[in-house]
């Protein structure tokens, strides 16, 4: 599905999205944003960089970020519920990781994490990319809008 195709999905559903980026730096959000009539469905987005801005703005649990780092699936899955939870969005996108090209917190290059969360639970992804950091970001944030195509074509279809 294109992002055309889902964001036209989205508004067809009346469902409303959020995104929670941190090593995407709001290239999901840009991606999304691109779209005609979107506006109709986004609802906000948060580039959540830093751990203190994970947990200030997001309300990611200390805990959380302590036993499994800024870079890991459970950090991504708190980051995807506490955004939707926060915008009241039906579904919320978050993605963290590491781009390169330095290994940060013993995580290699490439290694991204990808969530989504709706009604029905959250959702998430590893990634392992291999290209630069600028191609990883590009491909870390369409593979986040494929992940939520996902979520949504498995949910039930209402037209409200």
């Amino acid at each position: 599905m294109s992002i055309s195709e889902l964001i036209a999905r989205c508004i067809s559903k009346n469902a409303t999205l959020a995104v929670a980026e941190s090593c995407t730096g709001g290239h999901v959000a840009d991606l999304i944003t691109n779209i005609p009539g979107v506006s109709a469905v986004f609802t906000a987005g948060v580039i959540a960089y830093s751990r203190a801005a994970k947990i200030t703005i997001l309300g990611v649990p200390p805990a959380v970020l302590q036993k499994y780092g800024l870079i890991s699936e459970e950090t991504a899955q708190a980051m995807a519920l506490e955004m939707r939870l926060r915008a009241k969005a039906d579904y919320a996108i978050a993605t963290t990781g590491n781009l390169g090209p330095d290994v940060l917190e013993g995580k290699q290059c490439g290694l991204v994490y990808l969530a989504v969360s709706s009604s029905t639970g959250v959702f998430s992804r590893e990634l392992h990319l291999g290209g630069d950091r600028a191609a990883n970001k590009h491909d870390a944030a369409l593979a986040a809008l494929n992940l939520l195509a996902e979520v949504i074509d498995k949910e039930p279809f209402d037209d409200r």
